[in-house]
């Protein structure tokens, strides 16, 4: 295949891309499988738009993630501290093989099995809340504390211990550029925050991932004090963001769909098929975590120099034409498998069956309760976290 070298890519208004990112992706997909944009942080990227591309860039070994091959004077990103910084996200093998390998075996399926109950349980403590108040904001009220409370569970953190772990995603994934020092609260908390946890299981452990975490670092010291650190953050992070957005976003994509709702509410044992599709038709993140090329690559004709910065666009892949029929439209009868929100390949996410068990429980237990569920202002009216890289409801009020 002859490689091309592709013309500046028209700009694109941010708003649009916060409001409406698969109108706009669609246009970039159309226009060419490959644009050099300007990425998150303002610096050069490579955007790759197409299914096919997007699927075997997520599984090629020559694109990287440790930030170490980034070229000098490209990708800058969050700078978070070694201890925070340590994590899956950041690793290549023999590093990522090797840590991997030793959280699976506390990550086990039994042990996500068994917050099956745990989980219902706490999606009707939840609902109980609300049931009395006939409308409420699903994104405060169920959606995101479900999550905090599940991965809180998992980790053994205590009730007393559950601090604003929202507030803290936030910072970190659209920080106010007003407001530059709320970053660097946020670290220094978070560092405080896990440093004592750490000691507190150490002291007493329990029956719970962060303690058998800890038995595999303080066994002949296979995880470093900052890689064990990092995957305390990294499990609370990723466990909070993904699921809050992709419960939010199912919940608006059925409420705005009211055939396929009722199509679910009257066969609810399609609703394992119907996450796949609504992971699919409006996931949690629009874009995968950046790349770095290890040598000069090409990608749908494009060369791409190495080292330069790889964004792989999950939303673009999920609505191309030639991998899924009438893309745009939602059809939880849809044979979604091979759809990208939770990854592929090597970095495939590790938590993605508890995600996908959390939004099954979740709706399931919510449609059940409100059979009545509607939205209590027009979709056009709803606001979205601004942030490329996380596709998420600020608020999502409804009526019941």
């Amino acid at each position: 295949m002859s490689t091309t070298t592709p013309g500046p890519t028209p700009l694109v208004d941010p708003a649009e891309l916060i409001a409406d990112p698969y109108a706009v992706y669609a246009r970039l997909r159309e226009a060419g499988p490959v644009h050099r944009i300007s990425g998150t942080d303002g610096l050069p990227a490579w955007l790759v738009m197409r299914y096919d591309d997007v699927r075997q860039a997520l599984a090629d070994p020559r694109l990287c993630l440790d930030k170490r091959n980034a070229k000098p004077g490209g990708y800058r990103g969050l700078a978070l501290p070694p201890a925070l910084d340590a994590n899956l996200l950041n690793m290549d093998p023999p590093d990522h093989t090797r840590i991997r390998r030793l959280v699976s075996r506390a990550f086990t399926p039994r042990r996500i099995a068994q917050l099956r109950e745990p989980i219902r349980k706490t999606a009707d403590h939840l609902l109980d809340a609300i049931a009395p108040l006939g409308r409420a904001d699903l994104i405060a009220s169920y959606a995101a504390p479900l999550p905090i409370t599940v991965i809180c569970d998992l980790l053994g953190v205590a009730p007393s211990e559950r601090h604003d772990f929202r507030s803290w995603t936030d910072a970190l994934v659209a920080p106010d550029p007003e407001r530059p020092e709320r970053t660097k609260e946020t670290v220094r908390a978070m560092l405080g925050f896990f440093a004592q946890l750490i000691a507190d299981k150490r002291a007493a452990p329990a029956d719970d991932l962060l303690s058998a975490m800890i038995a595999v670092r303080d066994d002949e010291d296979r995880l470093s004090e900052d890689e064990l650190t990092s995957l305390a953050f990294l499990i609370l992070f990723a466990g909070y963001e993904n699921t809050v957005h992709l419960i939010g976003n199912a919940t608006l994509a059925l409420l705005s769909h009211p055939g396929q709702l009722a199509a679910l509410r009257a066969d609810p044992g399609r609703l394992g098929g119907a996450v796949e599709e609504l992971a699919r038709y409006d996931g949690p993140a629009p874009l995968a975590i950046r790349r770095f090329p290890t040598e000069d690559i090409t990608i749908g004709g494009v060369r791409i120099p190495a080292g330069e910065t790889v964004l792989l666009c999950l939303a673009a892949a999920h609505r191309d034409p030639h991998r899924f029929t009438e893309p745009d439209r939602l059809d939880i009868g849809r044979d979604a498998t091979g759809h990208l929100a939770l990854g592929h390949g090597i970095h495939y996410c590790l938590g993605a069956p508890l995600a996908r068990m959390e939004t099954e429980i979740a709706l399931a237990a919510l449609l059940d309760r409100f059979p009545r569920l509607a939205l209590d202002i027009p979709p056009s009216e709803l606001s979205r976290r601004p942030a490329m890289r996380a596709r998420g409801l600020l608020a999502l009020p409804v009526v019941y």
